[in-house]
Parts: C-alpha cells; structure tokens; sequence
C-alpha cells in the first residue's frame, strides 16, 4: 500500500497513529520502531529522521492502541500484553504496510515486544533487531523506578506533560504502570524467546540505566544462538537516543548498514 507522511492505519476497527520517513517498504528496506511503556510517534522527537538520513532506509513509526493518538485499549491491560502485541498486533501491522525486508527498533517495551516477534516468528523479511534498553526479565530496579513514577504520576505534573502527547493519557499511563506494578508480573520473564531469534542483534543500554541493569545484557548473550552487538552508552540513562543521541546514531546507523549489506550479498 501507498502510505502517506503521517495519519491514520486502521486494524480490526481500531485506528493506529502512524509517520512514514523516506522511500516507501516496497522501494527500500524499513525501520520499523517501537516506541517505550509511556511513548509514541511524537515522543521519538527527530530521532526517526535523522535514523532515515543516517541509513537510506525507510523508516516506520507507529504509537500503540492506548498510546499517542491511537484507540485506547479497555483497562486494565493483560499481564502478557507484550506478548499479544508481538503476535497479534505487529504481524497484522507489518503486512498492513507492505513491509518487505528491514529492522525492528524497539526501545524498553518496544524491545521486549521486537525480541518475542523475532523469536516467536521465522520472519525472513526481518535483517536484524535493535533493541534499546529491553527488558527480558524483572528486575527490582525497575519495580522501584515504575513505582517511582507512579508516584510522580499523581502527586506531580507528569500527568500534564504526557496529557500533550496522549489523547487517553490514564490509558497509556495506566496501561504501562499497573501491569507492571503488579505482584504476578515478577514472574514476567521471556529469555526462553531468545534462543529461537535468527538474525543479528543489537542492544543499546545506558551505563546509568534507571530501569535495568547490565543483566539484560549478560542474559541475552548466554541464551542467544545468534550475532549479538553491544553498546554500553557513557551518559546516558534509559533513553540513550535522547541522552546521547550522537553516538546511538551512529551505533545503529553502523548495524543497520552491516546487516542489512550482509542480506543483500
């Protein structure tokens, strides 16, 4: 399908928010970003952009059902919502868009939901998989720094400041934070997705990442049959593209350019 810049993909009559930046899916491989537990399409900010400038590719960004200005979901949220999202959602997605060879970028949750697709799916349009700051497992640093922001939610602005980007922002914050605040989420735990992925991987973590540590990457490294890539980034927290966008640029500009030479020879 022809998309347009940005606007509007409907999926079982519900309506997702969507850019598309640079050549269509059926002209050029395609980044498909997904966005973290509070994000969507605006919250990347220029990252996208650049990313397309950097790499050639298109580059496909979408704000989930409950996120952005997308339909809302019905709350609360299932605890394997991420899995739902992997097999249900995005493959429905991507052939919704044509999508024909390229690279899932997902950051925290989008992460997660990247690394169940690609160990869930043989999907032999997929090259490689970023994933920026994922999550395969709970930890207690990202109990505490969730419940944190809970607390921020209700006793500071941050309801105000997302309310700019979300059109149902107890939706997408509730959605996120009380599936994770709950007791049966300790059990959350995906690592058995890792040794079915196929293709390259890299994983991008801020050294001072509030939400998980360098356990996430130690794990995929033992469990993982395929290329794993690391980059721990200096100065940066859980949004190394907003921390230290420079260097994540050129980190996952370099990787989408490798793997996606190595598919075309």
């Amino acid at each position: 399908m022809q998309l347009d810049e940005s606007g509007f993909l409907t999926l079982d009559d519900r309506r997702i928010e969507y850019r598309m930046i640079g050549p269509w899916p059926h002209v050029a491989p395609t980044i498909v970003m997904l966005h973290e537990g509070l994000g969507c399409v605006g919250l990347w900010n220029d990252f996208p952009d650049r990313l397309q400038a950097a790499t050639g590719c298109g580059v496909f960004v979408y704000s989930r059902f409950g996120y952005g200005q997308s339909s809302p979901v019905t709350l609360p949220r299932p605890l394997d919502y991420m899995n739902d999202e992997a097999n249900v959602v995005l493959p429905a997605l991507l052939d919704r868009i044509g999508f024909q060879r390229g690279v899932l970028l997902g950051h925290s949750d989008g992460a997660s939901i990247s690394a169940i697709y690609a160990g869930s799916h043989q999907d032999h349009r997929i090259n490689g998989i970023v994933l920026i700051a994922p999550h395969f497992f709970t930890e207690d640093v990202s109990i505490a720094s969730i419940a944190e922001a809970k607390k921020a939610y209700d006793t500071t602005d941050l309801r105000a400041k997302l309310s700019k980007w979300h059109a149902h922002v107890d939706c997408a914050f509730r959605g996120w934070n009380d599936a994770w605040l709950d007791p049966d989420f300790r059990k959350w735990d995906i690592t058995d997705r890792l040794a079915y992925i196929r293709v390259p991987i890299l994983i991008v973590q801020g050294e001072d990442d509030q939400y998980g540590t360098v356990k996430q990457i130690e794990v995929a490294k033992q469990e993982c049959y395929c290329p794993v890539e690391t980059a721990l980034i200096k100065g940066a927290k859980h949004t190394p593209q907003r921390e230290a966008p420079e260097v994540t640029l050129k980190t996952i500009s370099d990787f989408v350019a490798h793997v996606l030479a190595a598919e075309k020879a």
